[in-house]
């Protein structure tokens, strides 16, 4: 996105408040003074109604946008499994914890303003029609016209566009990609990119150029309006300030996509 004197502007995302009771994962402190925008975890994966409360109050003063980071009901495995979960119900199941983490945000002075599904959930709705229009109904159900953050090309995207939502496409500087575009599964070799100058030089890349080398070399089409650094990756604090700092060092500015908070919803909703 490019504003009225064509800089050209990027969001910068991380999955924040992913913890559970005494257990932290991620330092979400640091990382809300990097980012743009926070993908908050709405207890379903990870996150609680006290981390949730307090990622929020902080992502509020801090200026940071405030996102559902909505999952399947996957506790104890961090929502990183797939759930073959009627349609229904995973929409029942997303309107929870986007009603649930917006009361908290509002609480706090804020409010959500978009929706990215996690783990399993995000890589299924590339493909998976009928989940995508799943998370698609939960956000059109809730009436807040919120936008809705993706994987470009995937089901999810032409989904929520399809629906009259935002569809924001986004890209992963510390993810590796296979030449069709997609995530490489954790699992295998290169599904993870370490080093901090390559990340940072792979964001700027795809801010920029719209284009990410997959792990084979090829160079993958992505234009993308936000760059996701996950907040639970080693040295993700390092990872974030060096994807920042090079971001803006290529002339971009960077600025939240989120929806206004005060936007009207839409009629009949």
């Amino acid at each position: 996105m490019s504003t009225p004197g064509g800089v050209r502007t990027v969001d910068l995302n991380a999955d924040l408040g992913e913890g559970f009771g005494v257990w932290r994962l991620g330092d979400d402190d640091a990382l809300l003074g990097i980012v743009t925008s926070a993908n908050v975890a709405c207890g379903f994966h990870a996150g609680d109604p006290s981390t949730m409360r307090r990622v929020c109050t902080r992502a509020v003063a801090a200026g940071v946008a405030i996102g559902a980071q909505v999952s399947y009901r996957d506790l104890a495995g961090f929502g990183r499994r797939f759930v073959d979960v009627e349609p229904a119900e995973l929409a029942d199941d997303v309107l929870y914890q986007l009603a649930a983490l917006d009361g908290v945000a509002r609480a706090c002075g804020g409010a959500v303003t978009y929706v990215k599904p996690h783990g399993a959930l995000y890589n299924a709705t590339v493909a998976h029609e009928a989940q995508a229009r799943a998370v698609v109904d939960a956000v059109a159900a809730y009436g807040a016209a919120l936008p809705v953050l993706g994987l470009p090309g995937s089901a999810l995207l032409r989904s929520a566009a399809d629906a009259g939502l935002r569809a924001v496409p986004e890209g992963f500087a510390d993810r590796g990609y296979t030449r069709e575009g997609t995530l490489v599964p954790r699992r295998e070799p290169g599904a993870l990119v370490h080093d901090a100058r390559e990340v940072a030089a792979r964001a700027v890349r795809m801010a920029r150029d719209g284009v990410v080398a997959a792990v084979d070399g090829t160079g993958v089409a992505v234009a993308v309006e936000s760059v996701c650094v996950h907040g639970d990756t080693p040295g993700a604090v390092e990872l974030a300030r060096a994807v920042r700092t090079a971001l803006t060092d290529a002339g971009l500015r960077l600025a939240t996509f989120g929806a206004d908070p005060d936007r009207p919803r839409p009629a009949g909703r």
